[in-house]
């Protein structure tokens, strides 16, 4: 109980400076003050017969652990949305157009090495890759989304554009 208690207070004492700690990994005050939650709902329901020597360290580690998870859950189910978007236009367009059986076909066996070829990218350099062709970003913007340098930004979308060559056997831009 006494455990409890000095819990209670500690978080009352540092909710605002966790909360500010969040909203900077996080970009989104909101979300930060979900986490910080999140993070008091984990350390209240721990096993306490270990005790914590640095109470406060701790919990700032769990408020950073679970900005990161929700960063990478984040950035997952961005990648999921803009490859099903693109394959979904990418489709629409052959399905769309006046070509003949034959060149539908290729057209379709083409996105299927692509896509391929997308899947088979590191996390990163794929959401690069999507970002910059797919949504149209700069590579700027690729690199504040991603939180790299511009300079790596560029480097992940020219590997990408290399592998996807590579994998659909064209030399020609991609």
């Amino acid at each position: 109980m006494a455990a409890q208690n000095n819990l209670e207070r500690l978080y009352a004492a540092h909710r605002g400076d966790l909360v500010t700690y969040a909203g900077r990994i996080l970009g989104d005050r909101t979300q930060a003050e979900d986490v910080v939650q999140e993070a008091y709902l984990r350390y209240s329901s721990r096993n306490a017969e270990h005790a914590i020597d640095e109470p406060l360290a701790y919990f700032y580690r769990i408020v950073r652990n679970l900005c990161l998870d929700f960063k990478r859950a984040k950035v997952r189910d961005l990648e999921k949305k803009h490859l099903l978007s693109h394959a979904l236009g990418l489709l629409e367009g052959v399905r769309d157009s006046s070509l003949s059986p034959e060149a539908e076909a290729s057209a379709r066996q083409e996105l299927l090495h692509v896509s391929n070829a997308i899947a088979e990218l590191p996390d990163r350099t794929r959401l690069a890759f999507e970002l910059h062709r797919l949504e149209g970003y700069s590579f700027r913007e690729v690199a504040l989304e991603l939180g790299i340098s511009v300079g790596l930004a560029h480097l992940l979308i020219a590997q990408a554009i290399d592998h996807c060559r590579q994998r659909a056997g064209r030399n020609n831009e991609f």
